[in-house]
């Protein structure tokens, strides 16, 4: 690289600002001695065991990217968007007259397209009232496609407009059926031909998109991201299969597709996610001997597993970090959920809120401006490979199964499912996987703000706690805090977060200098939690618990290791749910 007007070559990095590996190493090793996650006996590299994170796929993320990460790879599944994402807003819900207001709010507040959840009695002509629809695409989300498909044909005829390109009738009978919109029909598993054809039929006819490939219906199961990317790429050569079987070309059927992917707030393997989905529909197309360049098409829409009931404000964060990585990764069009939808009906602010997060990230952050931001990054380069393969291993036991109808009648897609979701579940229930304003730093005390209700058929990852403060304990735990407030803040802290997680509110005894000041703090609760350092409690825990027992406590904690003298105890790496529901139990 060299200046403009000088041949003298500019280094990326000034010498003194340059560094080794190994000063990474000991640099990193001396902040984790002092956070006690390395000893001294420690060598520095021990950093790497210490930082590296495993995904549910058992895919491992290191804390830092390196060349060598890219020794024999080769980088695929670069974004194909040019310029802004598309801002989708989705409509679900029975009131077409108030869907048609959010409509054009949301239109008038810069969403570019709409995502429209209909039935066969929904009536898109009051819904879409007013909406430009030679401008604005519509998606269809139905459980009638082709009904819905000619009811929006039909409107368009007779305003006298063509359908913007865009817009997509969004059969995805394998995805409907997931969904549950298909339990009773006749036919099972396997996609309806005759259905799928007339409708790709009908968008071929008026130069639109037929199909959608609704991979977060898995991802709502609890799937991980290889199991959602390997689903995504079983349900789209399905549909190739059955589209090319009544004579389409592999390339005209694959035109036809859009997929759906969950963003999360993890937000590099939802980058990577997107990246890897790209190779692997490539990879299915070449397969299928197609020639020419038919790149995928992706809408991604806010996890709403990740989503919490309580504390909902967070939601807010997480949204827009997922955003944040849905633009980034490469998406088309980006559906960002309100934070209030684990509430019910999204309001006006809601939806106001999740609109602007896109206009944030585009308008004032620029974050579309640049093609591929996180292309050639190692770290992100090198998951992109790993979920690749991943999915790819995925899509294999899915065919080795029969295909994804087969893998879904027998239940083995189900299970591996299962599987994950008890990993994750556990990884929650220990805190490892901590859920903000739910698990960790839980607000007893919170008002949460009142919605219409509306249909929730997902269980959010926190749904373990939000059952928990649902029903709030009846009777609080009295916290016997040992020494001065300098002395106990800590565990003390601790465990008030802990119980709050569970609905358990705490009465604190306040600074105590020994038995008699507690037991002067204590008023009958049944149980109590010891809370105070370790010194403490080797000087006069025993004594503490014993003294709060006869006074008629029955179930005493210790905040920290077990004790002899305690019924229970709670330190990090406790199992929350667990420790909880045995106190609720005691508290009963």
């Amino acid at each position: 690289m060299t200046a403009a007007n000088d041949a003298t070559p500019l280094a990326l990095a000034q010498p003194e600002d340059q560094h080794t590996q190994g000063e990474w190493e000991a640099a990193t090793a001396a902040v984790l001695r002092k956070s006690r996650r390395l000893t001294d006996e420690d060598a520095d590299a021990a950093v790497w065991e210490k930082l590296t994170r495993t995904t549910l796929d058992g895919i491992a993320i290191t804390p830092l990217g390196v060349p060598a990460d890219l020794d024999d790879l080769r980088t695929a599944g670069r974004p194909t968007r040019a310029g802004a994402w598309d801002v989708r807003a989705r409509l679900a819900g029975d009131d077409a007259k108030l869907l048609n207001e959010h409509a054009l709010v949301d239109l008038d507040g810069g969403v570019t397209s709409l995502w429209v959840e209909a039935g066969p009695d929904t009536d898109l002509a009051t819904l879409l009232d007013g909406v430009l629809l030679d401008l604005a695409p519509v998606v269809l989300d139905s459980t009638t496609p082709q009904t819905s498909a000619e009811a929006l044909l039909e409107l368009a005829d007779d305003r006298g407009v063509d359908l913007h390109p865009d817009t997509n009738f969004g059969a995805d009978p394998i995805g409907q059926e997931v969904r549950g919109f298909r339990g009773s029909a006749p036919g099972g598993l396997a996609p309806q031909p005759a259905d799928l054809v007339a409708v790709a039929e009908l968008a071929q006819a008026h130069g639109v998109r037929a199909v959608v490939v609704d991979a977060t219906v898995v991802h709502d199961l609890g799937a991980s991201d290889a199991q959602e990317l390997g689903y995504s790429m079983a349900a789209g050569a399905s549909y190739l299969r059955a589209l090319t079987d009544a004579g389409l070309g592999v390339a005209t059927a694959a035109g036809l597709i859009e997929f759906r992917y969950a963003a999360t707030d993890e937000q590099f393997p939802t980058i990577a996610k997107l990246r890897a989905a790209r190779r692997l529909w490539a990879r299915v197309l070449e397969l299928s001997e197609v020639e020419e360049t038919v790149d995928q098409r992706q809408h991604a829409v806010t996890s709403r597993p990740m989503l919490s009931k309580y504390d909902p404000y967070v939601n807010m964060l997480r949204t827009t970090v997922a955003a944040f990585a849905a633009g980034v990764g490469g998406a088309d069009a980006v559906t960002v959920l309100p934070f209030d939808t684990p509430l019910g009906q999204p309001d006006a602010f809601g939806r106001r809120i999740a609109r602007n997060v896109s206009h944030l990230l585009m308008d004032e952050s620029h974050v579309h401006e640049v093609a591929d931001p996180a292309g050639g990054a190692y770290a992100v380069e090198r998951l992109t490979d790993d979920l690749a393969v991943a999915g790819w291993a995925e899509l294999d036991r899915i065919e080795a199964a029969g295909g994804i109808e087969a893998a879904l009648a027998d239940g083995s897609l189900q299970s591996r499912i299962d599987e994950v979701v008890a990993r994750r579940e556990s990884d929650i229930a220990k805190r490892k996987r901590p859920i903000t304003g739910l698990s960790e730093f839980p607000n007893l005390a919170e008002t949460l703000p009142e919605r219409a209700p509306a249909t929730d058929d997902v269980r959010r990852y926190g749904a373990s706690f939000e059952a928990l403060r649902d029903e709030p304990a009846g009777a609080p735990v009295f916290l016997a805090t040992l020494g001065s407030i300098a002395q106990h803040t800590a565990r003390a802290t601790f465990a008030t977060n802990l119980l709050a997680a569970g609905g358990i509110a705490v009465e604190v005894a306040g600074p105590t200098d020994g038995v008699d000041s507690l037991a002067a703090a204590y008023d009958g609760q049944a149980v109590v939690c010891l809370a105070g350092t370790d010194e403490a409690y080797a000087e006069w825990g025993a004594d503490a618990a014993a003294a709060l027992r006869e006074r008629g406590a029955k179930h005493v904690i210790v905040a920290g290791k077990p004790a002899d003298y305690a019924d229970d105890s709670c330190a990090m790496g406790v199992d929350a749910l667990a420790f909880l529901n045995r106190t609720r139990e005691v508290l009963r």
